[in-house]
């Protein structure tokens, strides 16, 4: 078997034209994953509402923060896999799951160089229907489909990894490197908190009152990003030695009128001014790169409501992006892989 790895993170619009963008978030909101409804309810919701409204105000979003190179996702994705490939012997692939960097393609590029056995590595810690599940199960299809005699296998959410959590660790206590702060919010990717109920194979036993994200050895956790979420915070502060009260979770990016997971992190940010805390900072751990959910809506706009309520220094921590460390830790993955199978090959 030749194998060779393929690096999945969630994709940009081609440029900040209204029309790419529309394009872009066209295939994103439509994914029934993203937005769980039936079929003529997102149909209508998104072609009907949010691609007539929406398309010109994330275009003004995506001008603020895109790069000369083009959008940062991408251009930050590039980077760590061209660090990924300098530190490994196999193949590596990119894809986005919307966009014009297609998983189909990245796929195809890898069968080209004579690739059978593929490593998906979705560029996400924690495990959320809207993220890896559906990385995942467009692979499988599209592995079905093009490439019957291809195997895929996948790297499970690693939000508990001591590799990641040194790594996340480090990157927060070096940004943070001689700058005062009175609480260190960890914002994560919101999600509707059906989402949370879809996932839970434990057939209800999810309360969503938050205790039960807490209760060891619950196999129900392996599936709830929730969950995944609290416990990226709670092995952060352990291993920062965070005192109790002085940092916290919160859920940034939600959309419709359906109940999100809280709390949200607008409001979070807000309250927090207003109850007299003059200096905070921000790390965003649902991401690995940074993109317009961290540099725009918290490093832009979350700063303008800190500052709005009385607060005055805001410090905004960059994802782990193409950090040395961060490349070393998914080469080893890949590498521990790679020399796992040619043992059983």
């Amino acid at each position: 078997m030749s194998k060779g790895v393929l690096l999945v993170n969630l994709g940009s619009p081609d440029s900040t034209d209204p029309k790419d963008v529309k394009k872009y978030l066209g295939e994103f909101l439509m994914d029934p994953r993203v937005i769980d409804v039936p079929l003529w309810a997102r149909t209508l919701l998104v072609k009907g509402i949010i691609l007539n409204t929406r398309p010109k105000k994330s275009a003004a979003a995506y001008k603020k923060i895109w790069w000369e190179e083009g959008s940062p996702l991408i251009v930050l994705s590039e980077r760590l896999q061209k660090k990924v490939a300098d530190r490994t012997s196999v193949p590596i692939g990119l894809a986005m799951r919307y966009g014009a960097m297609s998983i189909k393609k990245g796929l195809q590029e890898l069968h080209d160089k004579g690739v059978n056995e593929v490593m998906i590595v979705p560029l996400y810690p924690q495990f959320a229907m809207a993220t890896t599940e559906t990385i995942l199960v467009l692979a499988e299809e599209l592995r079905a489909e093009h490439f019957p005699n291809m195997k895929i296998t996948d790297v499970p959410a690693f939000y508990n990894k001591p590799e990641y959590i040194e790594v996340l660790s480090g990157s927060i206590k070096e940004h943070l490197e001689g700058i005062e702060y009175e609480h260190l919010l960890f914002s994560y990717h919101g999600v509707p908190e059906r989402h949370i109920r879809k996932s839970d194979i434990s057939n209800g036993n999810c309360k969503m009152d938050g205790k039960c994200c807490f209760k060891k050895g619950s196999k129900q956790h392996e599936f709830c990003y929730r969950h995944q979420c609290e416990m990226t915070t709670v092995q952060v502060a352990k291993k920062l030695g965070l005192k109790n009260g002085t940092y916290s979770t919160s859920f940034q990016s939600r959309l419709g009128f359906d109940p999100w997971l809280k709390p949200y992190t607008d409001r979070t940010i807000e309250r927090m001014g207003k109850e007299g805390i003059k200096k905070m900072a921000i790390v965003t751990p649902a991401f690995v790169s940074d993109c317009l959910e961290t540099l725009e809506e918290i490093a832009m706009e979350g700063e303008e409501i800190f500052h709005e309520v009385g607060g005055k220094e805001f410090t905004t921590i960059p994802c782990l992006n193409d950090r040395d460390d961060w490349a070393e830790v998914v080469a080893n993955w890949i590498n521990e892989w790679v020399s796992v199978k040619t043992q059983l090959v």
